[in-house]
């Protein structure tokens, strides 16, 4: 079963996070969530990326706020893929961390959503994944299907609300 590390720089970011990590299950990935913090506990979160690979983990994602760079110190400790996700936690409404994520110095990157995307993060994960995962190419081709149809209704419903008009 593909396995996916979920690090978030404190519990207060779980209730943005959870839609990503429930779809994440949904998929059928195995996800693992920790907190710990890229300034108060570095040690941890050096230890934690490093170790990660040989822990079985194929993908980290990591979210924090403010100017935390959770993201960028797991990236700097392994080799695995890493995605960053801003959160939206202080008087900057998101920026200081989107900014501190998503400029990385080269040879260190960290894959960024958007400031709480913790959604995409999940399905960028799937495709990251699903390079391996056969079945996880097909549930992400069967999602991404069920997406458009849910546009195509909305846009069949707009086309009759309009004509009544």
């Amino acid at each position: 079963m593909p396995k996916v590390a979920w690090i978030m720089g404190s519990d207060s970011d779980l209730p943005a996070l959870t839609k990503g990590i429930k779809l994440l299950k949904d998929f059928g990935v195995d996800v693992e969530a920790a907190v710990m913090s890229a300034h108060r506990t570095p040690d941890v979160a050096a230890a934690f990326a490093a170790s990660a690979r040989d822990e079985g983990f194929e993908v980290i994602i990591a979210a924090a706020g403010k100017a935390a760079h959770l993201a960028g110190v797991m990236a700097a400790y392994t080799t695995l893929p890493v995605i960053g996700i801003p959160m939206k936690s202080s008087a900057l409404e998101g920026l200081d961390a989107l900014l501190s994520t998503v400029q990385m110095p080269p040879g260190v990157p960290v894959a960024t959503v958007a400031i709480d995307g913790a959604e995409n993060a999940a399905i960028l994960a799937v495709q990251i994944l699903a390079v391996k995962y056969d079945e996880l190419a097909d549930k992400l081709k069967k999602y991404k299907g069920n997406m458009a149809k849910g546009v195509m209704a909305k846009d069949a419903k707009v086309k009759q609300e309009v004509s009544n008009l």
